[in-house]
C-alpha cells in the first residue's frame, strides 16, 4: 500500500481538518454520481437487460466488505435449489475489455484475482469484461442453460439492469466517517441501503433502522499448503516463525481471524489486488507464510512448501436463503405478490 493511499484511507475513518478540506470534492463527487443515476433512470444513458434474473452484489463503500464470499455462497446455494447460475464481473485489475470467460487456471493478472477464485470454487461459468450487460449476454450465449446471473461488485454499475440488489456492509468498519469520496469511504449515501432488497452485514452487530438485513460470518480453521495441497489445523503451526500477508480491502479482518485461531505472526499489508512477485515475500526467517485465498491465486506459480492459505466459508443468516428464493420465485411467476 502506498503511503498516500494508506494516509487517505485513515482519514476516511476520522473526523478532522482534512475531511473539511476535501468536502468540496465530495460535493462534486455527489453531483456527478447523482447526475449519472438520473441519466440512467430516465434513459439518457443506455442500460441493458438480460433475459434471466440478475442478482447484483455490491457495497456502498470503498474496500473489501465480503462480496466475493457472498457471491460464492449464492452460487452454491442456488445450485442446490436447482438453479444454474452464471457469474459476471469487471474483474478488478483485469486486462479484459471485451467479454471473455475465466477458467480456474487463468492468470489473475489477465482476468482478475477474484474472478479466478470464483472460477475455481463456484462450479459456475465466470465471465469478465468492462460492460457487464455485454458480459452477461456473452455468458448466456455460451451457456444457454444458465437461468440466473450473479453480478460481483456491480451495485453502482447501472449500465446493467438488475432484478435483485444485495448490499454487503463490513460490520467492523461500517461507513467510516459517513462522508462521500474523497473525504470519506462512501460511493453512495446511506440512503442507498433503503433501496436494496437485502443488506448483508459481514461480522459485527446489526445496523439500526434497516429491516431487511442478514448476518454473515466467515469461518475457517484449517490451512491448505499452496504447493502440496496438504491440509492441517491451524493449531499445528503454532510456535513456528510465521509471517501473514494480506492484499485485500480489509487486511485486519484476516489477521484477527488468524489470532482467533491461536497464531502469532508478523503482519505484512499489501495494496488490495496487489500482483505479487517472489521478492515481495522474501522473509528468510519465516517457517511458514500465511495468506488469504485471494492472495494465494497470485502466489501459486512461485510458492514453496512454506506457503499456506486459509480457505474461508460464508455462514449465512438462515433466513437469507429463503429471502432470495422468494424474490426469484416472484420474478419467474411461481409466486404472486
Amino acid at each position: 500500500m502506498t503511503a498516500g493511499s494508506a494516509w487517505l484511507e485513515k482519514q476516511w475513518y476520522r473526523h478532522g481538518l482534512w475531511q473539511l478540506v476535501l468536502l468540496p470534492f465530495s460535493a462534486l463527487f455527489w453531483l456527478l454520481s447523482a447526475s449519472r443515476r438520473v441519466a440512467f433512470r430516465y434513459g439518457l444513458m443506455a442500460s441493458g437487460s438480460l433475459p434471466v434474473p440478475v442478482i447484483v452484489v455490491g457495497n456502498i463503500t470503498v474496500g473489501g466488505s465480503g462480496k466475493t464470499p457472498l457471491v460464492l455462497w449464492l452460487a452454491q446455494f442456488l445450485q442446490k435449489q436447482g438453479y444454474r447460475p452464471g457469474i459476471v464481473s469487471r474483474g478488478y485489475g483485469s486486462r479484459a475489455v471485451e467479454a471473455c470467460p475465466v477458467g480456474p487456471v487463468d492468470d489473475p493478472a489477465l482476468k482478475g484475482d477474484e474472478p479466478v477464485l470464483l472460477a475455481r470454487k463456484s462450479a459456475s461459468p465466470v465471465w469478465v469484461g468492462r460492460n457487464r450487460a455485454a458480459v452477461g449476454r456473452a455468458l448466456l450465449a455460451a451457456h444457454p442453460d444458465c437461468n440466473v446471473i450473479l453480478c460481483d461488485d456491480g451495485l453502482q454499475h447501472y449500465r446493467l439492469r438488475r432484478n435483485v440488489e444485495i448490499a454487503v456492509v463490513d460490520g467492523q468498519r461500517r461507513f467510516g466517517n459517513g462522508r462521500l469520496l474523497p473525504s470519506g469511504p462512501l460511493r453512495e449515501g446511506l440512503w442507498r441501503l433503503n433501496r436494496v432488497d437485502a443488506v448483508v452485514v459481514n461480522g459485527g452487530d446489526a445496523l439500526e433502522g434497516l429491516a431487511a438485513q442478514y448476518q454473515m460470518h466467515l469461518t475457517g480453521e484449517r490451512l491448505t499448503n499452496l504447493r502440496s495441497g496438504e491440509t492441517r489445523p491451524a493449531a499445528d503451526l503454532a510456535g513456528l516463525k510465521l509471517h501473514a500477508l494480506a492484499g485485500i480491502g480489509h487486511p485486519q479482518r484476516f489477521f484477527d481471524h488468524l489470532h482467533g485461531l491461536g497464531l502469532d505472526f508478523v503482519t505484512h499489508v499489501f495494496p488490495d489486488h496487489h500482483v505479487y512477485l517472489p521478492g515481495d515475500l522474501d522473509w528468510p526467517d519465516a517457517d511458514a507464510l500465511l495468506m488469504t485465498e485471494k492472495d494465494a491465486v497470485k502466489c501459486a506459480a512461485f510458492a514453496d512448501n512454506r506457503y499456506w492459505v486459509l480457505p474461508v466459508t460464508a455462514e449465512m443468516d438462515p433466513e437469507f436463503g429463503p429471502k432470495i428464493l422468494e424474490l426469484l420465485r416472484k420474478l419467474d411467476g411461481r409466486e404472486t405478490t
